[in-house]
């Protein structure tokens, strides 16, 4: 009787652990597929978020409190899915948000070369090639050709050069020992932005006729007659 009651109560408990683990088993497949589709739309959601927070870095105040908010949030699904429910898969992502907002980048407001050149009112953007200050090291140069003005700016659209327009006498694109350079002459000044590689020649005759179209050409010189002698 005992032998045939234990074999019993086993085949009641091997039963019972059938039937949970038949039932955890649909559970664990929907998980699955709802965090397989919360990890698409995720994804998704970040693709057309990124265009929007590369643009949001460039303000430093927005950029700041939406750091700020990636931080709360994350920490927020670190602590609350510990206290209320076993999800441990949602707080490694609230742990990486937050890890994300801290290790973040500080804002870049660094304007475009479009915003710039609109700011300075320059009417076109060439390649200005190298240009050296003084003993100073050589810095790559950006043209922005205006009505007025010519600005010679650097990768950080700090002004390396400023021509104006109306004094600037010469324009010239030359070739001297394997490099190419565009020479400038205004009033007493001179400067040559040298132009290196494959495309140097192309390079320095588009900023020649670029400057050059903005060029005023100079007053003829009339001599002076001298007047008959009675």
């Amino acid at each position: 009787m005992n032998t045939e009651s234990n074999a019993a109560v086993k085949l009641e408990r091997s039963s019972q652990t059938m039937h949970r683990t038949a039932a955890k088993i649909p559970g664990s497949k929907l998980a699955y597929t709802r965090l397989r589709n919360a990890a698409i739309v995720g994804l998704f959601a970040v693709a057309l978020l990124i265009p929007k927070i590369i643009h949001l870095r460039r303000n430093e105040g927005p950029w700041f409190a939406f750091r700020i908010a990636l931080a709360i949030v994350g920490a927020s699904f670190v602590l609350l899915p510990l206290a209320l429910w076993d999800s441990y898969l949602l707080a490694v992502v609230g742990l990486a948000m937050f890890v994300s907002a801290i290790l973040l980048p500080s804002a870049r407001p660094d304007a475009t070369a479009d915003e710039k050149a609109r700011e300075l009112g320059a009417l076109v953007v060439v390649n200005g090639g190298e240009y050296q200050p003084g003993n100073a090291p050589a810095a790559h140069a950006m043209l922005y050709v205006g009505v007025e003005n010519i600005w010679a700016l650097d990768e950080h659209f700090q002004p390396l050069l400023v021509i104006p327009v109306r004094e600037l006498t010469v324009a010239r694109a030359e070739f001297a020992v394997g490099v190419w350079y565009l020479r400038l002459k205004w009033a007493e000044h001179a400067a040559e932005l040298s132009y290196r590689g494959i495309f140097a020649e192309h390079l320095a005759q588009v900023a020649e006729t670029t400057v050059q179209g903005v060029m005023r050409p100079a007053l003829p010189v009339i001599p002076q007659r001298r007047a008959a002698s009675a």
